[in-house]
């Protein structure tokens, strides 16, 4: 252990739940005697954050534990490795035997006893450093707020529930204060996000709704864009929308994860709706808030899907002209209910209807990107992408991580900049600061 203060770097895999997870453990070590390292090769103790929400993400969870331990533990006595997050969750006391190369881990419930663990095995108080008042951090213009976590759906692919446990949802005024720090560290937007954010307010005494949660954070001062992740169809309700359209720093962006849209597979999934329901649903989002951009999530070769629910499906996308569909080969996994159904779509096949639907969502989205061209919008500028050696952003209509970027030919990391878009490159736009 070097004689300097042990220096802590996180690694963090998954989806913006768990990045916010690790920006509360980053915070905590922020506010110790320790220091961060942003990279690896700089630290004493490494946390790698996992997710293990699917079979492909255990996987790269478990490569990169033993990428970090072969190439960083064997360079410097006293280095350790901890493994935070779902992995530990859903796995429990399974992975110690797996992988004796890792010091400790950490389930999702357990987070909040980083800095015991890391006195355990540093040896070094945690006391002794800043005031350890802040809660979050943030790096860039944009950050993400969770209202609530757990599930209390049952879907029938799914392992949320027993990995983050049943719903609960943050109080109000606890919310809001998060939201006030996030912008007093230099968040310009936040991104609201749960399991099901629509559930919002279902396990507290009083009545408060993600209507609410919306008209709360959206009047914080300095929230300039306020998003919404994970809504669920059946919670999407004409008070939400009228609460997102009623205040203009709500992006006019949903990301509705509907699954699919034939009913006998939605029913197996244990879920609601079918194709007519949701293009009613659709048509009643864009007439409330018009020029909405929309997303969703689709699972090609559920348990017992026929040629007939796959036709339905690619009926359904044409005719929903959905902005951006996230699509995942159905993934059997241990726990779950679709994992021990009959009628299995043979693996094979499961990805090559998952290619077909990335195929149609694809070329659906690259015409309404197109048809953005000539348009003027508000572009929040996150920087220079090292890469392509250009300066990039966001418009309202593209969400952090997964929606693409707009290319700037100028811009400062955290402005709002007025462009006109000129050309569009698959899900990217180019746009000339106007």
């Amino acid at each position: 252990m070097s004689p300097n203060p042990p220096a802590i770097a996180f690694i963090t895999l998954g989806c913006p739940k768990n990045e916010v997870d690790t920006d509360r453990m980053r915070a905590a070590v922020a506010g110790s005697a320790y220091t961060l390292a942003t990279e690896p090769a700089d630290a004493d103790v490494v946390v790698v954050n996992t997710c293990s929400f699917i079979r492909e993400a255990t996987e790269e969870s478990v490569a990169t534990v033993l990428e970090v331990a072969a190439e960083w533990l064997p360079k410097r006595d006293g280095r350790s490795l901890i493994v935070a997050g779902c992995m530990p969750s859903r796995y429990q006391g399974d992975l110690a035997a797996e992988l004796p190369e890792v010091a400790a881990f950490l389930p999702v419930a357990e987070e909040a006893t980083l800095l015991a663990t890391l006195e355990r095995m540093t040896g070094v108080p945690a006391k002794g450093g800043a005031s350890g008042s802040a809660t979050r951090t943030v790096e860039g213009s944009s950050a993400y707020l969770r209202v609530s976590d757990g599930c209390h759906r049952s879907c029938a692919y799914c392992t949320i529930p027993s990995i983050r446990g049943p719903y609960v949802s943050v109080r109000l005024t606890d919310i809001v204060a998060e939201a006030r720090e996030l912008v007093a560290l230099g968040a310009r937007e936040i991104v609201l996000i749960g399991q099901d954010i629509t559930a919002y307010g279902r396990d507290l005494d009083g009545r408060d709704t993600l209507a609410d949660v919306v008209r709360a954070v959206a009047a914080v001062p300095g929230v300039d864009w306020l998003r919404l992740m994970y809504v669920q169809p059946d919670g999407v309700t004409d008070s939400l929308l009228a609460a997102m359209a009623e205040n203009p720093n709500v992006c006019r962006y949903l990301d509705i994860p509907l699954q699919h849209a034939a009913r006998p597979v939605l029913r197996a999934m244990k879920r609601s709706g079918d194709s007519a329901a949701f293009l009613r649903l659709i048509e009643r989002v864009r007439a409330m808030l018009p020029g909405v951009v929309l997303r969703t999530t689709m699972i090609a070769g559920f348990p017992g899907e026929t040629q007939d629910d796959v036709r339905e499906l690619h009926a359904f996308l044409s005719d929903a002209r959905f902005d951006y569909v996230g699509v995942f080969a159905y993934s059997p996994e241990d726990g779950t209910t679709a994992a021990e159904m009959p009628h299995q779509v043979p693996t094979r096949t499961r990805k090559a209807r998952a290619q077909r639907l990335r195929d149609i969502a694809d070329e659906i989205g690259f015409q309404k990107a197109a048809e953005r061209i000539g348009e003027t919008f508000e572009v929040l500028v996150q920087g220079v992408d090292e890469d392509e050696g250009v300066v990039v952003g966001r418009w309202r209509g593209q969400a952090p991580e997964i929606d693409g970027l707009v290319l700037l030919g100028r811009g400062s990391a955290g402005e709002v900049v007025s462009a006109r878009i000129v050309d569009s490159l698959g899900y990217d736009l180019e746009g000339e600061v106007v």
